[in-house]
């Protein structure tokens, strides 16, 4: 049911003007050239593996890297990151064209693809590096982010409140080579078949229509 109202409310709500990338630490973005309609967020939604999945999938998108960002620790390996100390949360850096994909649509697809109820946790994934975070890289992602986090929680699209954490990006830091393309080179592993699987499936059975060709 929480998938039908988000969906109702990013399409009845006043649509903000598109972000327009910036020129900080979005190594992705110099990658693919100076084209001034890519933009570049960080999102974190559990593990990686599960966002780079859904992600990649999205029409629109151009890039999807895992890695770790919001903590104090530099260069961070997994191992570190998984013992909830460094402060990290597990993300995906998203390159995405904003004439085929506005922020505001790609905020959707994040709120309905986890549980942003549950604070530093998703499902059995339990610390402060599986929170529901936005790191922005510039203003009007930030004004978006924090207007429909707040329409959300005043149309009580879910039962409980949002409590995804809306911080300006500073630092990312690419993940081990092993977590790149993670679900698409190990579909069938055990954690790929019973937790990705079911949420890629739910995502193209929600958003079908903005799926890659």
């Amino acid at each position: 049911m929480f998938y039908c109202l988000i969906l109702l409310l990013f399409t009845g709500c006043n649509t903000h003007a598109d972000s327009q990338p910036t020129h900080s630490e979005q190594n992705n973005t110099k990658e693919m050239g100076e084209r001034e309609n890519l933009d570049t967020v960080t999102l974190g939604a559990g593990c990686f593996w599960c966002v780079e999945a859904v992600f990649q999938q999205l029409e629109g998108v151009v890039a999807v890297s895992s890695g770790y960002s919001g903590g104090v620790s530099k260069n961070p390996t997994y191992q570190e990151v998984c013992t909830g100390t460094t402060g990290h949360a597990e993300v995906c850096q998203i390159v995405f064209d904003t004439t085929t994909l506005p922020f505001k649509d790609l905020l959707e697809v994040f709120w309905s693809v986890h549980d942003p109820t549950t604070l530093n946790r998703q499902g059995a994934d339990v610390g402060t590096q599986y929170r529901s975070v936005i790191f922005y890289h510039n203003e009007k992602q930030r004004e978006e982010a924090e207007f429909y986090k707040n329409q959300l929680n005043q149309s009580k699209a879910f039962d409980q409140p949002v409590v995804t954490e809306i911080s300006t990006f500073t630092t990312f830091y690419k993940a081990e080579d092993y977590h790149q393309n993670y679900f698409n080179e190990n579909g069938k592993q055990p954690y790929c078949q019973f937790v990705i699987q079911p949420k890629v499936d739910k995502f193209k059975k929600v958003f079908h229509d903005k799926l890659k060709q």
